[in-house]
């Protein structure tokens, strides 16, 4: 795994919002872990722990450099402080989370149209997606009527569980 794989792989695993990730390939050991200050819970960025590599490197790769992480710096106060401002201004508008971990259709099948749109109204228990997991086909149903604001998922993109899905401005 070169320097530009790892860096790769860092922001793939900062951007799906993994509490915690490890991997082990080639004699590389990789974990990161992303902690929070129980006061900072909703402002924290993630805090990356640095590549340790194996204890016993298999025979083929004895003598294969092995890559450090870098480290994060920690987040600047202004960061944060923007970053708590941003939230106070979108106040009012309720979050849907995933419920299971999956992938996010946005329509029933595909070239079908979307079952929401930005600025769409729903009503309680109207479908607004599918999630797919384990080939399993689970409609998602609204928990409040309103307007939606923001649809977040990429159709065809995998979702966390509790990863914000919709933005809606309740009725």
């Amino acid at each position: 795994m070169d320097a530009r794989e790892l860096k790769d792989l860092l922001r793939y695993v900062k951007s799906a919002q993994f509490e915690e990730f490890e991997l082990e390939l080639e004699g590389l050991r990789l974990r990161v872990v992303r902690s929070r200050q129980p006061d900072e819970a909703a402002a924290a960025a993630p805090t990356y722990a640095p590549v340790q590599p194996l204890q016993a490197a298999p025979p083929l790769l004895a003598h294969a450099p092995v890559a450090q992480a870098p480290v994060a710096p920690p987040p600047s106060a202004e960061a944060n402080t923007a970053e708590v401002a941003e939230n106070k201004k979108d106040d009012g508008l309720v979050d849907l989370t995933s419920p299971m971990v999956g992938t996010f259709y946005a329509a029933s099948k595909p070239g079908a149209p979307a079952f929401v749109s930005v600025g769409d109204r729903i009503e309680v228990g109207q479908t607004l997606c599918i999630i797919e997991a384990m080939k399993l086909m689970n409609e998602f149903d609204s928990e409040v009527a309103g307007t939606i604001v923001e649809v977040l998922p990429e159709n065809g993109q995998p979702v966390e569980f509790g990863e914000v899905l919709f933005r809606i401005r309740p009725n």
